[in-house]
């Protein structure tokens, strides 16, 4: 029956009969069981979810690129062979994670571990001495980059692989602590944290905080022995988790083609973060603005007085060039980013098409032999573990916990059957293959991408990739943050199915 034409009333006037109408429960499709009711066994399902967009992060649309060298290969690598691949949508930061960011980290860290643990703090803090050269002077740096104000809005450097990823897993903790408070199921950010208790993701989610709880949520499990309880990721409240870019993404991202695509095709493919081979502005504004910070010639850092090319002799602060068509900054220039790849020459030669990545190692949480998590540890984390071969043996999908080798040509190929025993020993079997006196090639090598400022413009396209020891800091290298997209990879709910 149509309502509205029975009761000719305006549309709101019949939503409201509508809702002051007894309307039944929502039902299972499949069982027929009331949804959300507790007299029907209380199943709980969140009925519209859409991730929200993090603070400073741009929701970057997936699909599929060239990944891969896009010009002349001068370093003679081979080690980016072109191939077609698929990136899903993520989330990534729209600038270089800055002093300030970072300062923040370090604060929180002395607040909670710098009495009891100061060894926490100081693993976290930036290599300042990166800055130094045998054949320069640059102890104004070393002194002040990351400790004034002066340079809060400028990229951090000095910071090593394993920091960046320490930095995205308190942020995830951070961030979630914060919505939680905000939404008023915590009462504030309790001053009292030590560094046993503190708010960790995966700790509160195991119930092992509860902090200075305001409200809960209302369970409706008939069996349960409370009818409240804390908040789950199934309830879409938390955030995922923050991570590093991968190589794919990172690349994917870098070129921006969202700009330059028209019905399924790519209308010019770049070599930069922007069209042509201009590294200079050719709009009449901005005409012959540099578009990032490099080296324009040799000792030509920053250009001449009174007409500087690009503004800085180091690094430049976070905002200093226009974004690419994602929304990206300093993409192309500045510094050097981390992503959570291991290198190796020939990935591009054997990786999966649909978000490639080297470095999977795959661990689970602890558990006592009733099966449940196991206490946290004296720094508030919960403890994890590698998945041990017997616990894999069924599978078809993955064999092993550490996959960083996966059809890389190492020692496992060859004719010794003792490659596994090596590994799990602490062997590093990867310098059995490239040669262990000359390489730096190991399962602790991680990719870089993206020029910086002590690059030539070749380095500023997005395919070119080097490497760098992930326990090892430069000058030249910062890092960003990523999120996953969860669910639909277009923003916002569609408004029927596709037929």
């Amino acid at each position: 029956m149509n309502l509205r034409k029975f009761f000719n009333v305006t549309p709101l006037i019949l939503a409201a009969f509508l809702v002051g109408c007894a309307s039944p429960k929502e039902q299972s499709s499949k069982t027929g069981w009331n949804i959300n009711d507790p007299k029907w066994g209380g199943f709980q399902v969140r009925p519209m979810y859409e991730q929200a967009t993090p603070s400073d992060m741009v929701f970057i649309e997936g699909g599929t690129f060239l990944m891969g060298n896009n010009q002349e290969d001068l370093m003679r690598d081979w080690n980016m062979i072109p191939r077609r691949v698929t990136v899903s949508s993520f989330y990534m930061d729209e600038i270089e994670v800055r002093n300030v960011d970072y300062q923040e980290y370090i604060y929180w860290l002395e607040r909670i571990f710098g009495e009891e643990f100061p060894e926490v703090v100081r693993r976290a803090w930036p290599d300042e001495l990166a800055w130094r050269r045998v054949d320069a002077y640059v102890e104004d740096l070393v002194e002040n980059y990351f400790r004034t104000p002066a340079y809060k809005d400028y990229p951090v450097v000095g910071v090593t692989w394993e920091q960046a990823n320490d930095y995205c897993i308190w942020r995830t903790d951070r961030v979630n602590e914060a919505i939680l408070v905000r939404l008023g199921y915590l009462q504030h950010i309790d001053p009292n944290q030590t560094p046993d208790n503190h708010f960790n993701t995966a700790a509160y989610l195991a119930g092992q905080y509860t902090g200075l709880t305001k409200r809960q949520l209302q369970d409706m499990n008939p069996n349960a022995p409370e009818k409240k309880r804390q908040v789950q990721m199934r309830d879409g409240i938390l955030m995922p988790y923050f991570r590093l870019p991968t190589e794919a993404e990172w690349e994917y991202a870098a070129y921006g083609l969202i700009g330059n695509s028209h019905d399924e095709r790519i209308i010019e493919r770049r070599v930069y973060p922007w069209n042509g081979l201009n590294v200079r502005m050719s709009d009449p504004k901005h005409m012959g603005e540099m578009r990032a910070n490099f080296v324009r010639g040799r000792g030509d850092f920053m250009g001449v007085a009174g007409s500087l090319n690009d503004g800085c002799d180091y690094t430049c602060p976070v905002y200093s060039f226009a974004p690419n068509d994602f929304g990206l900054y300093q993409m192309a220039g500045n510094v050097s980013e981390w992503v959570m790849d291991v290198y190796r020459p020939l990935t591009h030669e054997d990786a999966y098409g649909l978000n490639p990545f080297r470095g999977n190692v795959y661990m689970t949480q602890v558990r006592d032999e009733e099966g449940h998590i196991a206490e946290r540890d004296s720094l508030g984390r919960i403890p994890m573990r590698p998945i041990t071969p017997e616990e894999v043996a069924n599978r078809r999908n993955f064999q092993h916990s550490d996959n960083r080798n996966f059809r890389d040509g190492d020692f496992s190929t060859t004719l010794s059957q003792d490659w596994l025993a090596l590994s799990e020993s602490g062997v590093n079997t990867t310098s059995m293959v490239y040669d262990s006196t000359s390489t730096m090639i190991s399962d602790y090598t991680r990719v870089i991408k993206g020029g910086n400022w002590m690059d030539r413009a070749y380095w500023l396209s997005p395919a070119n990739r080097r490497y760098l020891d992930q326990r090892q800091g430069e000058a030249w290298l910062g890092f960003r943050c990523a999120m996953p997209r969860i669910g639909g990879q277009t923003k916002g709910r569609p408004s029927a199915p596709r037929r």
